[in-house]
């Protein structure tokens, strides 16, 4: 069975299923208000590979991610470039999973956007409210985090330990709060603003109120796996479940953080510190599996760094399945080898650990290619079972495709102009080139030894 690292417990434990068979999954998506960065890339990929997995194994998955399509981000933007607030959530939505389709991420079970739930967050800020776990100020209603008695549970911190260290940062509204941990349910808007009508006075809801509200909703108590990106794990993770502790409820029974994609100094990626690469200038110039591939080899709860040499070292461990897939593409009929599918789901088994699971794809690939050369009837099981193995892990491989002649030879003749550009430095005609070879349906990959193409 299944073992992963639970956050709040902090030991690897076994994934317990409420209903035997079936998996209830949390994961929280993205605020829509601009383009995907590669941490949010990250995050998708590790949990699309964990319910490729799951499902390779014959176990049900509903994935449930959410949309925040109401947030102080989206309408600071919608005031900067004076467009109503829909039109950016909209088009930042429609970005987002055409990104996630490139990537190769399957679609959600259920895709739920805050602003479709506000009416049921009225409910249950007012029920917090009623229980004497939330108040109102002049500026919202905040929950009372003195009320939850395990406060910091997934921080592994104490609740004076997290005011200790809180430093001297001025929050708007702390000073009608009764403690500086307590936090917003909901903000009453200023005029102009989106609003819906409440108890306590139109406005909007937190952050943090919407993912309690809809993963309940969907999953039910006690549902299975609440996942996402270490960065989440305080405070919007632990208030999630702060507001389902003060309502009595049981929330989530595991949970699950990946790392975080840092830069070239080992910085975490992040807007704020300004170092955040946009993943659709990843998925123009790479292989989109590429990026599958070097987080493959990267345990999830690891830091990751994305560059350009070990993108370009996952693009040529593509080419080399790539060619394999094409040379034993008239093995089919043996079954799989069943000693390397079990040690495959003994490896992945163990906290997710696909970095091994990787090594051991390759290693059948190497053991294969010797069978076929040695004309070995053991070919076509282990062919099989490197086909497998890709295939639970989300991993497609294929051959290039063939094209017309003429069509090919300028193509090729603008990825040499490309690579004579860059030698050149100059950038500027070298991304034109890329430019035009991409709208003519050309995949552009740009590596140390050269560009090569391949039909998108």
């Amino acid at each position: 069975m299944l073992s992963l690292y639970d956050t709040l417990t902090r030991e690897v434990r076994v994934l317990e299923m409420r209903d035997s068979g079936r998996l209830g999954v949390y994961l929280c998506g993205p605020t829509v208000y601009g383009p995907p960065h590669l941490g949010h890339g990250r995050a998708t990929l590790v949990y699309d590979i964990l319910r490729r997995y799951l499902e390779w194994c014959g176990i049900e998955v509903r994935l449930v991610s959410n949309i925040t399509d109401i947030d102080d981000k989206i309408i600071d933007r919608a005031n900067r470039e004076q467009r109503p607030w829909q039109d950016i959530t909209h088009k930042c939505e429609n970005v987002w999973f055409d990104a996630m389709g490139r990537l190769g991420v399957q679609r959600p079970t259920d895709v739920p956007h805050a602003t479709e739930y506000v009416e049921q967050m009225v409910q249950m800020i007012g029920e917090l409210t009623a229980r004497g776990a939330a108040y109102a100020t002049s500026d919202g209603v905040y929950l009372d985090v003195s009320k939850v008695p395990d406060y910091g549970a997934l921080a592994h911190q104490s609740l004076d330990d997290m005011l200790a260290g809180g430093g001297d940062r001025e929050v708007f509204g702390a000073d009608e709060k009764r403690s500086a941990a307590d936090f917003a349910l909901w903000k009453f808007s200023k005029p102009g603003e989106p609003s819906w009508p409440a108890p306590w006075g139109a406005g909007r809801p937190g952050w943090h109120s919407e993912c309690v509200v809809m993963s309940l909703e969907l999953l039910g108590e006690g549902f299975d796996l609440h996942c996402g990106g270490a960065d989440l794990r305080f405070p919007h993770h632990e208030n999630e479940r702060a507001q389902a502790v003060a309502l009595g409820k049981r929330f989530a029974r595991h949970w699950m953080h990946n790392g975080f994609v840092v830069d070239l100094e080992g910085e975490k990626m992040s807007k704020s510190l300004g170092n955040v690469t946009n993943l659709l200038d990843l998925l123009d110039q790479f292989d989109p599996r590429a990026y599958r591939v070097l987080l493959l080899q990267t345990h999830y709860r690891s830091p990751v760094r994305v560059g350009r040499d070990n993108l370009d070292a996952a693009v040529k461990a593509l080419a080399g399945l790539d060619a394999f897939a094409a040379r034993s593409a008239a093995l089919v009929g043996a079954s799989a080898d069943a000693d390397v599918l079990a040690q495959f789901r003994t490896t992945i088994d163990n906290d997710l650990d696909t970095p091994n699971a990787f090594a051991l794809i390759f290693d059948t690939v190497r053991r294969a290619n010797s069978a076929i050369d040695a004309n070995d009837p053991s070919a076509a099981s282990l062919a099989g079972a490197a086909r497998e193995m890709c295939a639970a892990l989300g991993l497609t491989l294929g051959t290039r495709d063939t094209v017309d002649d003429a069509d090919l030879a300028a193509a090729r003749e603008k990825a040499a102009a490309l690579d004579a550009a860059r030698a050149a430095k100059e950038f500027a005609k070298a991304d034109a080139l890329r430019a035009e070879l991409q709208a003519a349906g050309w995949l552009v990959e740009t590596t140390k030894q050269g560009t090569t193409l391949r039909r998108a």
